[in-house]
């Protein structure tokens, strides 16, 4: 049985302000109310979705949300151009993926990368890759 990645739902202070934030990273929404919105991401097998939850509920920084980008240094530029500002700016990185570091408005961790091969196998993957 193949599992697959359908949907993350993150938890949001201000359902108005994350909607922007996310709508203007490209993502396109598919539903939404005065409590959820979600959207498709890239190709539309997966989405994001936010849900407005009080004090009580903790947001922020416990999950790291990563953005695959073929057109990775474009996208940046336009992102930067919309006004985002990056917490760390396009970087190769020694395991050989280059990307760029945002934080969205509730404090969580988005990386911009481009890994291609590297994402799923790097020359220090456990296992032969695939034929």
């Amino acid at each position: 049985m193949t599992l697959r990645l359908n949907q993350v739902t993150l938890p949001v202070r201000d359902l108005d302000r994350s909607e922007r934030f996310y709508a203007g990273l490209g993502l396109k929404k598919i539903v939404s109310d005065a409590h959820y919105v979600r959207f498709e991401v890239g190709d539309g097998t997966s989405t994001l979705s936010l849900e407005l939850v009080g004090p009580e509920t903790p947001t922020g920084g416990g999950a790291w949300l990563y953005f695959e980008c073929d057109d990775l240094d474009a996208k940046i530029e336009a992102l930067s151009a919309l006004g985002y500002v990056f917490d760390r700016p396009l970087t190769d990185q020694t395991w050989l993926w280059r990307e760029a570091w945002l934080t969205d408005p509730d404090g969580r961790r988005l990386c911009f990368y481009l890994a291609g091969e590297m994402r799923r196998f790097p020359p220090w993957r456990l296992d032969d890759k695939p034929d």
